[in-house]
């Protein structure tokens, strides 16, 4: 007996051994072919080592999974846009906060610095519009002149840009977070903005200002003074790109169902069993903090009643007259702030009353444009070059526009417009939808209820949707990110 469990104890080593040394192999060899990585005197195939993420600055790690989106209660007034319906969502970055002011302050500098002399049209096109706060009845011009600029409203969620315009920062952050990470790791010089004098506006373009995926077309690129640039493992020179670790993915908004999910922020505990009831981002169906320490403050900043904004002097209640700071109120389990109140948030979709019914089960999204870089030639080695913007990113055709595929019924249909709008045409119109906006490919999603709604738009699931350049005084906005990988697949056993 003792016999045999040494033998079997043997083989278990033996086995143990055996899975170790294929494991460590397979680092050297192909497992389908055998022949070897990395050989210079072989193929030439180059396997570079295990890839390591990094969460971006200011973002929080989101795991995926699945969940039942739409709508989370039942009102007889509701538009019925968002029905009940089980989707999973992918790993992703979110911002744990919404964007301040003072981000868009950095956005509008470096803007001025770059392009002030040699494009000001480009620094006014991204400002916010300060005339959002203006109400013909109403005396907000305190508001006007300091929201955007004054310091004591640095900490305050921006509002008075458009989706086209959160879009564009986004854009920007990309840039500017990778240019940084090329910096630091010796890869590229720092830009030298003293040389900016009398330059013209394609000279600051073009060779001026950092785009990642310039960066990424490009053949060759100059490595700084001093610097030996990267090179492959048989020496040869060579960019960094994305299989380095260096560079981020693209910075952009949340899709309706990352930004819905991220919100209800829905845990399984210990017994794997995710709870149930939840119509806010925090647990629970009210509205004021139910914990002994913390018992009647309000969640979230909103309208409680017709004219109640924040309460009775000396007793205020969400202590927010408009917006608030982003870091006031709970995060909810996510540890995201303000994923209801304070200001609604623009999404990447793009509106119709029928998503939920038709959308995919996996990666949930409505407004996939598929695009390709538009070329403008080829450099003396016979590479593509490829055409630029006015801010010196490149160029790209739409291939393929896929936003009004199965856009449902009469009521979402592009240019659809009622002949007699006192007499429904058929059976599928709903007389009271001659009242909503048009909608259009260009009509974008935002979520998540302000300090000027009710209650009920602080709901998750409810939808609402604006024309992507216009904007509002209670719409801002964060940045997402998609996760190469899945957080979980450095813990597979």
């Amino acid at each position: 007996m003792k016999i045999k469990t040494i033998a079997r104890f043997t083989l278990v080593l033996a086995g143990v051994a055996l899975i170790f040394a294929f494991g460590k192999k397979s680092e050297k060899v192909s497992r389908v072919t055998g022949w070897k990585y990395n050989d210079k005197a072989g193929t030439g195939f180059i396997v570079k080592p295990g890839y390591k993420t990094n969460v971006p600055m200011g973002m929080v790690a989101i795991e995926g999974g699945s969940f039942t989106i739409g709508e989370k209660g039942e009102y007889v007034t509701a538009p019925r846009d968002n029905k009940r319906r089980r989707i999973t969502v992918s790993s992703f970055y979110m911002d744990q906060y919404e964007i301040r002011n003072l981000d868009w302050q950095e956005y509008i500098n470096w803007m001025q610095l770059v392009f002030g002399n040699s494009a000001p049209q480009l620094v006014k096109k991204a400002k916010p519009d300060e005339t959002i706060w203006r109400e013909e009845l109403a005396y907000n011009e305190p508001y006007l002149r300091n929201y955007f600029t004054h310091p004591a409203f640095n900490q305050y969620p921006i509002v008075g840009v458009t989706w086209e315009q959160a879009m564009d920062y986004c854009s920007w952050r990309t840039d500017r977070v990778n240019e940084r990470a090329l910096i630091e790791a010796g890869v590229i010089a720092a830009p030298d903005f003293a040389k900016l004098s009398g330059l013209s506006h394609d000279e600051v373009r073009t060779n001026f200002v950092f785009n990642t995926q310039k960066y990424l077309l490009q053949s060759t690129y100059q490595p700084p003074v001093g610097k030996k640039p990267k090179t492959d493992l048989f020496g040869k020179a060579r960019k960094v790109d994305m299989a380095d670790g260096i560079l981020f993915s693209d910075y952009r908004l949340p899709t309706e169902a990352e930004w819905e999910f991220a919100a209800y922020a829905l845990k399984a505990g210990k017994d794997g069993l995710v709870p149930q009831g939840k119509i806010y981002p925090w647990s629970g169906a009210q509205v004021r903090n139910p914990n002994k320490k913390q018992l009647g403050q309000m969640m979230a900043n909103f309208v409680r009643g017709r004219g109640d904004m924040m309460g009775t002097s000396g007793k205020l209640n969400d202590k927010a007259i408009t917006t608030a700071p982003v870091d006031w109120y709970y995060p909810n389990d996510f540890g995201l702030y303000n994923m209801a109140g304070n200001v609604n948030e623009w999404v990447l979709d793009v509106y119709r009353s029928t998503s939920y019914d038709e959308v995919a089960e996996y990666n949930s999204y409505r407004g996939n444009v598929y695009l390709l870089p538009k070329p403008s030639g080829k450099d003396e080695k016979g590479l593509d070059l490829y055409r630029i913007d006015e801010m010196g990113r490149i160029q790209n055709d739409s291939i393929v526009d896929v936003r009004n595929f199965k856009d449902g019924d009469p009521q979402s249909q592009i240019n659809f417009k009622l002949a007699n709008p006192l007499q429904a045409v058929n059976d599928t119109l709903d007389i009271t939808d001659v009242l909503r906006p048009v909608v259009s490919n260009k009509t974008r999603v935002y979520k998540g209820g302000s300090w000027k709604d009710r209650v009920y738009w602080l709901d998750p699931s409810t939808r609402r949707y604006l024309e992507q350049d216009k904007c509002a005084n209670d719409i801002g906005f964060r940045c997402a990110m998609s996760m190469v990988g899945d957080m979980n697949q450095g813990n597979k056993k």
